[in-house]
């Protein structure tokens, strides 16, 4: 049992420095690729500061390691819902090969409709406790049916963004900062969507000097 309570104790101290992996290689993809691009992946920051924040037993000024990590997940989600919009032509091969995917919509149709409902279950993961756990599921059994549709690479792409979402579905604690207004939903929702929006295309024309539409 000793020898048990060690190896957790040493597993722990190593988590720190797993983090600090996961942060240089996600730089070394910004000097890479740029940081427009690795603007899809801050979920991997999010689980390096929850692996440091756990293994020093410490929480990000008041706010718990599973909340930064659930908020990076929606930041990814809300940001890569916005590409279903800017570059939807992106996934038309997809949908040709894969047409049951549409459900008879016209593809054109299909990626503004799913570019919003994806934003919004990524919004919804910042929100209350009951809401943020149903988007996790729903969310959740999407990324787990494409890994059927779309093989092993999907699933390997994929893991560490549903393991993510599990561990947001399994978190029950309810604290006192979690009890909003439900007017505040489509307002704040509004305010998240024009942000990223703004965020998105201004960024993407000032990196890359091209017209914001």
């Amino acid at each position: 049992m000793q020898l048990g309570i060690a190896a957790g104790m040493l597993s722990r101290r190593t988590l720190p420095l797993s983090a600090a992996g996961m942060a240089i290689l996600f730089g070394i993809g910004v000097r890479d690729y740029g940081i427009f691009h690795l603007a899809d992946y801050p979920i991997f920051l999010g689980v390096a500061a929850y692996f440091a924040l756990i293994g020093l037993n410490k929480d990000l000024f008041g706010i718990r390691p599973i909340d930064v990590m659930r908020y990076a997940a929606a930041i990814t989600l809300m940001w890569a819902s916005i590409e279903k919009w800017a570059y939807p032509e992106w996934s038309f091969p997809l949908l040709i090969e894969h047409a049951s995917m549409t459900l008879g919509f016209d593809n054109e149709f299909y990626m503004r409709a799913a570019g919003m409902v994806e934003f919004t279950l990524a919004f919804a993961l910042i929100w209350t406790p009951l809401i943020r756990r149903c988007a996790a599921a729903v969310l959740t059994g999407m990324f787990i049916s494409a890994c059927f549709e779309f093989g092993k690479i999907d699933t390997i792409g994929h893991s560490a963004i549903i393991a993510v979402l599990i561990a947001i579905l399994a978190d029950n604690k309810v604290l006192p900062r979690d009890h909003r207004a439900a007017w505040l939903a489509p307002v704040a929702l509004c305010a998240a969507l024009s942000l990223t929006l703004f965020v998105y295309y201004f960024g993407h024309a000032a990196l890359f000097k091209t017209s914001v539409l």
